[in-house]
């Protein structure tokens, strides 16, 4: 894997807003984990969190269905679930291409 194939990490996060902001890295690592921890409680919360000029990001409810063991062919219940769907801003899909 090379480094523009590896996937960024969390430190590589803290990394680069320490050089953007001129912030020592454990600063920008304590704003990191502030924000990520208050988008995770606001999803917690059943609020949708929007970034502008990034995306979205909302709680997508799955509900109970059955489905297959593919080893067995047996059929079995799958309990409903929450997620998280992403659903990315004008600019990010612009810049993607």
């Amino acid at each position: 894997m090379t480094e523009e194939t590896r996937p960024l990490s969390r430190q590589d996060l803290v990394d680069a807003a320490a050089s953007a902001t001129g912030l020592p890295k454990t600063q920008a690592d304590a704003m990191l984990k502030a924000a990520l921890a208050a988008v995770a409680d606001a999803l917690g919360a059943g609020r949708e969190v929007r970034l502008a000029g990034f995306g979205s990001f909302a709680i997508s409810e799955r509900a109970a269905r059955q489905g297959r063991n593919p080893a067995t062919g047996e059929v079995v219940q799958i309990a409903a679930s929450k997620g998280v769907k992403f659903k990315p801003a004008k600019d990010l899909k612009e810049r993607l291409g």
